[in-house]
Formats: structure tokens, C-alpha cells, sequence
């Protein structure tokens, strides 16, 4: 399916302002050209015009410099003062309660990430911190397809506590995991007793360039105590498998399917239109409903009336009329890797239907951000079609929060999180089989859902408090792009 980025959503604001009315830019100060500050001037306007807390950084104001001989030498002087542009954008232009905005120096690798096009072994796992130590280890939480991970005989469930032979610490797995060789070698361990202990298995992996992950890991049905269950395990929210995910949705409504799991204990978001899209597949296709109201900084907000500030459900997918599922009621399964899109699901859904959260609390991430490059012609919004736009010589992008997303009714403060109607860790002594009913987070949805209580324990004696992924290091983790557009 073909990307959407917010580029689009803009250009239809802007065109859709009354006739005499557009997007207004202030006034800005160029540098002198006595420094190399190209990169931090660029960062700096995009800032000062997106930026959803610009108003909350003094250095961001927009009368910080005066256009005259001596307001450009300060400005240049300003832009100069960090040693990189990453040092500028993170210890001038950044919020300090800003947990999210981050730039990358190649717009190219930051929008590949958005496609679920990454540089990865495909392993993916969580890391915990033994008690009272300083020591970590890994939980494999699953493998993805066609990866180099799945060419060797590693699984969900297994543990590993070292990398090419030293021990995961708090001030080394950065090093080990993200930042050191393509290839390393994984130092595997077993749970025995209660108590987690090296073993003498080793597991090399090799990171491959634009390992594509479908986000769609699994999809099936199970008819359980008289109820037709339909389950997804959803790892992120990526438009370029819109199609895919309406399928899913399609074959589980052929298969007749009366409730829906929606498993996002590992999606850390991504896209706001898919998000849409699916919230539109599972419960309806009604125009006049509300999803989400946007809110920009207040230089942006007064230049829009409330109709394109307002994001509606949709009936149609790519031209395609959607066939809702049509349900009253949602399963989601969540852990405190679920952020920002997954979250959004969530929140923009309660107000029309029963939404049964059950897991760990979530990351807590309900602002919004965007692509923004040095095309300056088109208010530093990266758009597909204008690559060859960018200044040449200045690739670097900023992926800044420039907005927060409320729901119909208003609701949008989840920072802390949004915690479960049944809460319910996952046991890294006892993970289970991803997709299998007795699994023990699905297998609580499906007590739920079936009302049987039974005899089943799920007491967790083990909890994964985790303190970093797999997915920490990619671009897209934890975020919420807005790329929505307007059927027209």
C-alpha cells in the first residue's frame, strides 16, 4: 500500500484553510555563513514552527533573534555553540520533559524504519535486571520470519545473560547489543530451581540490511466453550501492510468470529492512520464518529478550525469500502512495551466500546510527531515525491512531538500509562507458546471471554519488569507518526 506521511495531512489543511488564509511561517533570522551551522539552522526553524512545547523553550521563541547585524551574529553564535548537531538539538531545542523527539543524521534510515524496514538479526527480546544487581539478562519473545534469528535454534522463551562472552550489565548492553559488531554471539542460559544460570550453548547472529518484519505475526480463530475467538498478534503499526491487516480482518469475520483479541504487548506504535483504519475494521465504519482531535502548539492551533483539527473513523481502505467486524467489545493484550499507536487504539476506542485491557500498564505516550527535513519550501515536511528537494547537503531529519491526540471525549493524560482492567505480567519461567489458547495472557482473555473460571492458575512468579528491547534502538519505538489523511 502506498505511504501516507503527514505532509499530506498538512497540504489537505492547508488547502482546505478559507481562501485568503494559509499556513504562516514567522519571520526568522538567517546565519551569517561565518560557521558550519547549516544543519542546526535547519533544525532550529523546523523546531521553532512544530515544535509542540516550543512555546516551554526559551531558545525557541520566536523574538529569540532580531533580524539585524548583531541578531544574526548571536544567532550564528547560538547555532555554534555545541560541538554536533545532536548535541544542539538535545541540549538547546529539546523539552526537558520531552521523552520522545529524536533526529537521525539520514533521512533515508529514519523513514525505511516507518516501513518496518530495519538493519536486524530478527530477534526480538526484552531485558530484565536480576535483583539488587547490576547484572542483566535477555528474554527471547519471538523470532521474526526469514530472518538470520530463525535460521538458528533459538525461540521464545529462551534466556540469554552474555554477549560474545562478557556479561550484560546496566553500563555495557548498549555497547553489546546495539552498538558493537553485525555479528555477535549470544551466551545462553536456562531457568532451573527459581534461579537463572549460564549454560555452555552459544547462538551467533548476524544483523541483515532492510530486514522487512510483517507486523501481522500471527492471526487465527479458536471455537472455545461455545465462542468463536479471533486472535492477532499485532507487533506494529505499519502502513505499508494496511492491505494485510484488512485481510486478517476479513478472514476472521468469514470465519464468524463473535470476540477479538488483539495481542500489542509488543507494538510500540507507528503510524495514526493505521491505527484508524483498524479502530474503523473492528468497530465501525460510521463517518460521523469521532477518533482522535489533535492539538498543536498555539502558534499552529489558531490557524485551524475544529473540522481539520478532528480525525473521523473511515469506511474505506485504500479506495476499498471496509467490511467492519462490527463489535460492542475488545480484548487487547498489553505489556509496558505497548506505546503510543497501540495506546491510541486503546484510548480512542473506549468512548464507543467495552475495552477489556489485560497485562502490564502501558509505556504511556500520547503525543504525536513527523518527519521533518530541510526542504524549506514545503515547511520542512519530508514528502516522498520532493526527495530530491532536501538540500543536498544536509540528509540529517528530526522526527520532533509536535502534537497530542484526545479522544471524543476529551480524554488524553496517560502519561503514566494506561493501566489494565486485569492485570497480569508475563512470567519469564513460564512464557508459553505465542498464539497457543494456553498461553497464559491469551488464555485470560479467553477466561474472560468464555466466563468458565476453571481450575487455571495464573499466578505469576516471575515478572518481566523489563528495562529495555530489542526495538529500543529503532527509530520508530515508542512513536506515533501522524500520516492521516482525509477520504476525500
Amino acid at each position: 500500500m502506498k505511504k501516507k506521511f503527514l505532509a499530506l495531512l498538512i497540504f489537505c489543511l492547508v488547502l482546505s484553510c478559507s481562501k485568503d488564509e494559509d499556513l504562516t511561517l514567522p519571520t526568522t533570522v538567517d546565519p551569517d555563513g561565518s560557521a558550519d551551522v547549516e544543519v542546526q539552522d535547519f533544525m532550529w526553524k523546523a523546531m521553532n514552527f512544530w515544535y509542540f512545547w516550543q512555546e516551554n523553550v526559551d531558545d525557541l521563541a520566536d523574538d529569540r533573534f532580531t533580524n539585524t547585524t548583531e541578531g544574526r551574529a548571536e544567532y550564528t553564535a547560538f547555532l555554534d555553540s555545541e560541538n554536533s548537531p545532536a548535541a544542539f538539538f538535545v541540549n538547546k531545542l529539546q523539552y526537558i520533559e520531552d521523552r520522545f523527539s529524536f533526529y537521525n543524521d539520514d533521512y533515508r534510515e529514519l523513514t525505511n524504519s516507518l516501513a518496518g524496514i530495519s538493519k536486524s538479526n530478527g530477534l526480538e527480546y526484552g531485558l530484565v535486571r536480576f535483583q539488587d544487581s547490576e547484572e542483566l539478562f535477555g528474554v527471547v519473545r519471538y523470532v521474526v520470519p526469514n530472518s538470520n534469528a530463525a535460521t538458528t535454534s533459538i525461540k521464545r522463551g529462551d534466556l540469554f545473560t552474555g554477549v560474545d562472552g562478557q556479561t550484560l550489565t546496566l553500563s555495557n548492553y548498549q555497547q553489546l547489543l546495539f552498538t558493537g559488531n553485525d555479528t555477535y554471539t549470544l551466551n545462553m542460559a536456562e531457568f532451573v530451581n527459581g534461579s537463572i544460570s549460564p549454560t555452555d550453548e552459544e547462538v551467533e547472529l548476524t544483523k541483515e540490511e532492510a530486514l522487512a518484519e510483517n507486523p501481522i505475526l500471527i492471526s487465527k480463530s479458536f471455537e472455545i466453550g461455545g465462542a468463536n475467538i479471533g486472535y492477532i498478534m499485532y507487533n506494529q503499526f505499519t502502513n505499508e501492510y494496511d492491505d494485510q491487516l484488512y485481510s486478517a480482518i476479513q478472514a476472521l469475520k468469514s470465519a464468524g468470529i463473535t470476540s477479538l483479541v488483539m495481542d500489542l504487548r509488543y507494538n510500540p506504535g507507528g503510524s495514526v492512520n493505521t491505527t484508524r483504519l483498524l479502530a474503523s475494521m473492528i468497530y465501525d465504519t460510521n463517518t460521523s464518529n469521532i477518533f482522535l482531535r489533535k492539538r498543536y502548539n498555539d502558534k499552529l492551533q489558531e490557524q485551524f478550525n475544529d473540522s481539520q483539527l478532528e480525525v473521523y473513523f473511515t469506511d474505506k481502505i485504500d479506495g476499498t469500502t471496509i467490511n467492519s467486524l462490527g463489535l460492542d467489545k475488545l480484548y487487547v493484550l498489553t505489556s509496558a512495551s505497548s506505546a503510543s499507536a497501540s495506546e491510541l487504539l486503546i484510548n480512542s476506542l473506549e468512548p464507543y466500546m467495552d475495552v477489556i485491557q489485560i497485562g502490564d500498564v502501558t509505556r504511556g505516550k500520547n503525543e504525536f510527531s513527523t518527519t521533518l527535513v530541510d526542504d524549506r519550501d514545503n515547511s520542512y515536511l519530508y514528502t516522498p515525491s520532493r526527495v530530491n528537494k532536501i538540500n543536498p547537503d544536509n540528509q540529517w531529519a528530526i522526527q520532533p512531538l509536535i502534537g497530542r491526540n484526545e479522544n471524543a471525549e476529551g480524554f488524553f493524560d496517560y502519561t503514566s500509562g494506561l493501566q489494565p482492567d486485569i492485570f497480569l505480567k508475563e512470567d519469564y519461567g513460564n512464557l508459553g507458546i505465542l498464539g497457543d489458547q494456553n498461553e497464559p495472557l491469551l488464555a485470560r482473555a479467553i477466561q474472560e471471554i468464555t466466563s468458565e473460571t476453571g481450575k487455571r492458575d495464573f499466578t505469576v512468579h516471575n515478572p518481566i519488569d523489563i528495562i529495555g528491547s530489542s526495538k529500543m534502538t529503532n527509530p520508530m519505538n515508542n512513536k506515533m507518526i501522524d500520516d492521516t489523511v482525509y477520504d476525500q
